[in-house]
């Protein structure tokens, strides 16, 4: 089958009419959208089979084919199933508004000061697996 863009005549002749939605991202630029198309099967007068991808009410070229961003026109672009921008987004616009939780905020320790002042240089820890594993073990009692 071959997609013929920009057709309008043939619309009401669709044999059969599937509705498919896919997510893009550009690699370019990492805008991402969701879009969703009427997918129209129609048959010519010489018998040959087409399709024609509709979106928002216009005959689009087939998203399939060589997908352009709506940002930056690079055609470096991500085809996804649907629905993954849009879940990427909710959980990112959860994380953006989160409210810390409250209590008492405690400053970092700069290197090589201790709460008197500045600490004398020493040897380098040489770390042991037993030292690793401290944090784990239960003390008896």
């Amino acid at each position: 089958m071959s997609d013929i863009a920009g057709q309008t005549g043939l619309r009401g002749t669709a044999t059969a009419v599937v509705h498919e939605s896919y997510s893009f991202a550009c690699m370019r630029c990492g805008h991402g959208w969701e879009q969703s198309y009427e997918i129209e099967h129609h048959t010519d007068a010489e018998g040959a089979e087409f399709v024609l991808y509709v979106a928002d009410g216009h005959v689009v070229p087939s998203p399939l084919s060589r997908p352009s961003c709506q940002n930056c026109d690079g055609h470096v672009v991500r085809i996804m199933r649907a629905g993954q921008v849009s879940s990427v987004r909710s959980v990112a616009d959860r994380q953006h508004h989160r409210v810390p939780q409250a209590g008492p905020v405690e400053a970092p320790r700069v290197p090589g000061t201790d709460s008197r002042g500045p600490v004398p240089a020493r040897e380098p820890h040489h770390w042991h697996l037993s030292d690793l594993l401290h944090p784990f073990q239960r003390k008896a009692g």
